[in-house]
């Protein structure tokens, strides 16, 4: 891994985006890659926005947009107090946005569930699709789900997520535990949840979360980051890395994590944490943005993968 460096973060850029570029989200447009992300408000709410960059020089910024794509969700719907973008898929001349939307919660500190919005100008603009999620809590996954990626194969929608399994009180503070799923579809609407399991923790106080799938040379590859559930905000060992696994047949997969040759930097953006990578491949080349500290507080950069 070749890292390149911070592209972008927030500082006050507008009433709706004081702090943050979370999530990184890229869409390849032509010779430009179009990085969507997540801000946040002075009330600690998440919307997306986007920039373009250079394909052959992502650091080269050439345009930001000031606005946000698509505003909170209705009074009392999942997604009224954030929207973050986790997948485009280009569906002919549409384009198609699942996203997390978050809502505050009384008993734990917040709930996510999975939205879909489209897009008919290009990406610029985004509407939804439906009020409410298209991937919900069930009666076997009661927690939490955010954070998917997809595949289109063969007329198949496949979907790799972040369950959640529990909510735990940690030094007076709920955290959520939550590791890697898969689901299917048709249509891209419908799910079918097995209650799939892809990456298992390695131990009972891993987190799992924002898997980036690609298919390359008769293997599905994932990047995915991971923590412990404890001090991983203040203690760089508990805060998040990014790990890997690959599998031949999309069922078992081997977590390699000690393959990423990704580090924390010794000082700077990058030096106490390694989040949410969003991996594409340009002119052969694979590119893996991601956050660095404060959750993309400090924004976000890319590294190319060797």
């Amino acid at each position: 891994m070749i890292k390149k460096g911070l592209i972008y973060k927030i500082e006050n850029a507008a009433p709706w985006a004081q702090t943050h570029a979370q999530v990184p989200t890229v869409d390849i447009i032509d010779d430009r890659f179009r990085i969507y992300f997540s801000t946040r408000d002075a009330q600690n709410r998440s919307l997306t926005s986007f920039i373009e960059v250079s394909a052959d020089d992502p650091k080269k910024i050439l345009y930001v947009h000031d606005k946000p794509i698509l505003d909170f969700g209705k009074l009392g719907c999942f997604d009224d107090c954030g929207v973050m973008p986790s997948f485009i898929i280009n569906e002919g001349a549409k384009k198609y946005m699942y996203y997390c939307g978050w809502n505050t919660s009384t008993t734990v500190r917040y709930r996510n569930c999975i939205g879909l919005a489209v897009s008919e100008d290009g990406g610029v603009t985004f509407r939804r699709m439906f009020d409410g999620p298209i991937m919900d809590r069930t009666k076997d996954e009661p927690h939490l789900v955010v954070t998917p990626c997809l595949l289109k194969e063969n007329g198949i929608w496949r979907m790799w997520y972040c369950g959640g399994t529990e909510w735990k009180i940690i030094d007076g503070v709920t955290e959520p535990q939550y590791l890697l799923k898969y689901a299917e579809s048709k249509n891209g609407v419908d799910w079918e949840r097995p209650n799939k399991v892809v990456i298992p923790y390695k131990h009972e106080n891993e987190a799992i979360g924002r898997p980036s799938v690609i298919y390359e040379d008769g293997l599905y590859k994932m990047w995915y980051c991971y923590r412990d559930i404890s001090q991983y905000r203040v203690n760089k060992s508990n805060s998040y890395k990014i790990g890997y696994a690959e599998s031949n047949d999309n069922i078992t997969w081997i977590r390699k994590d000690e393959q990423v040759g990704l580090e924390l930097s010794e000082t700077g953006w990058d030096s106490e944490m390694l989040a949410y990578p969003y991996v594409v491949l340009y002119k052969g080349k694979k590119h893996l943005f991601y956050n660095g500290n404060g959750f993309g507080k400090g924004g976000f950069g890319y590294a190319i993968i060797d």
